[in-house]
């Protein structure tokens, strides 16, 4: 996954690069995908189109009167490549040519597109342009866009995913703020943009949450079912599914004893959440071992569809009787901590991933996923392309790490048959003076607690 300074780095390439280009950059409304390209294009020539809901007539009238009235001309002929012959930068500098919501605009004319690949060969308008279209839905790369004519996907340089922000840019963004609030606002949020731009820094977790999230007034009250309501129909199926998920349940068999319905149809639930990124499918590593492992488990993916689900959902009664402080102390303040737990998991891989990207890992980083086992779960198996691994397991108690903790993680990495280069353990509360004294002597051994996140 790239992060959004990565994105932006390669559209600056390919905007200094002589040859046309064509990419497509996929984001939800939360990304802000719209700020973002704002931001990439305010020092460039730039015509943006937005797509709308509207037939293949009514959004070629809505490009020619927004042609027409950028460039101040009067178009002769009603045809996407008119439109296209007659954009410009005005004079030797690459055009940015934003399509904003391709897939509106794909749905109601498949011939759009044809008009775009002509445009990047050069068969319209003669001069340099460098193409960016966006699509909000997730499932979009993998499915309609797959069905572009003329084999169209084919004519797209990079595909990107527009990211949330991870740990490290949350810390960034929170300046002053302790590592245990920065992670209980990435566990909330999620990286979010959208939400992480509400978030008042200068106030609390707990005011936040009660201000935000918890008021039936809050800018994100709700927010979580709004969002999969976007994206998705039937939401009493899809709702009652992750409540039972967020009560704990992760098999199959156990969301079906927890909703009762049958498994035939969970399973089709789950795949569409699934395609929308909302839960996620954890299926173990390959690794040798398969018969000390388990079968795969789904989790809630999405951390501010996790929070809602986790704390709010079932109690949303009390919800309206309580003040949203005390809803707030009697079903959110004492479960916090724990909730960390699985974002703390989060933040491990992602500092195993930089760790990779400055050269100072065993491994060169292309393969990252879980060894869940029969006997116990490695939380982190890391490996490069000729298989060569490294592993991690995260310890979100409230004591110090022990020397217990390594001597698991070395029979279970015998019981996945890991030959690992390197072993992390990390701690959210730090680590027994026997831990510490035995990592001493064993170089692949490190010892990295929350602080040195």
């Amino acid at each position: 996954m790239h992060t959004r300074n990565q994105i932006q780095q390669e559209l600056q390439k390919f905007y200094e690069d002589s040859a046309n280009h064509l990419v497509l950059i996929s984001g939800t409304d939360r990304s802000e995908k719209e700020s973002f390209l704002k931001r990439f294009t305010q020092d460039k020539k730039c015509f943006y189109y937005r797509g709308r809901h509207a037939s293949g007539q009514k959004q070629l009238s809505m490009l020619k009167s927004r042609v027409e009235s950028v460039y101040g001309i009067k178009l002769q002929k009603n045809t996407y490549d008119e439109c296209f012959n007659r954009i410009k930068s005005g004079d030797s500098s690459k055009l940015v040519v934003v399509i904003d919501e391709l897939p509106l605009i794909q749905h109601g004319d498949p011939f759009f597109f044809e008009s775009l690949i002509k445009l990047k060969k050069h068969q319209l308008y003669p001069g340099p342009v460098l193409i960016i279209a966006t699509a909000s839905s997730p499932a979009y790369i993998d499915g309609d866009a797959r069905k572009l004519p003329e084999e169209g996907f084919s004519y797209f340089d990079r595909v990107y995913e527009m990211p949330d922000y991870n740990f490290l840019e949350v810390v960034r963004v929170l300046p002053g703020s302790s590592v245990m609030d920065a992670l209980a606002v990435y566990a909330i949020t999620g990286g979010v943009p959208k939400y992480l731009s509400l978030w008042n820094r200068n106030r609390s977790v707990k005011d936040n949450v009660i201000s935000l999230i918890l008021s039936s007034h809050g800018a994100l009250f709700g927010e979580a079912e709004r969002y999969i309501g976007s994206q998705l129909r039937e939401l009493s199926v899809y709702e009652t599914i992750l409540s039972a998920m967020a009560c704990g349940n992760e098999k199959l068999n156990d969301i079906y004893r927890c909703t009762g319905y049958p498994r035939a149809k969970i399973s089709v639930y789950l795949k569409n959440l699934a395609t929308f990124q909302v839960i996620e499918k954890v299926v173990s590593f390959t690794s040798g071992g398969w018969e000390n492992t388990k079968k795969g488990i789904y989790r809630i993916r999405d951390p501010f569809v996790d929070f809602w689900f986790r704390f709010v959902y079932d109690n949303q009664s009390d919800l309206w009787v309580l003040s949203p402080e005390e809803f707030y102390d009697k079903y959110v303040a004492d479960e916090l901590y724990d909730y960390l737990g699985r974002m703390f998991e989060r933040v491990c891989g992602e500092y195993i991933e930089l760790l990779s990207s400055v050269g100072q890992a065993p491994v060169h980083v292309t393969s990252m996923g879980t060894w869940i086992g029969k006997e116990g779960t490695i939380d982190i198996v890391a490996a490069d392309e000729e298989r060569h691994t490294m592993v991690g397991i995260c310890d979100w108690g409230d004591k110090p790490m022990t020397s217990e903790s390594y001597d698991k993680l070395m029979e279970l990495t015998g019981l996945a048959r890991l030959s690992p280069e390197g072993m992390y353990l990390f701690s959210g509360k730090g680590f027994s003076q026997e831990l510490l004294e035995l990592a001493k002597n064993k170089e692949d051994l490190k010892l990295i607690d929350l602080e040195d996140m």
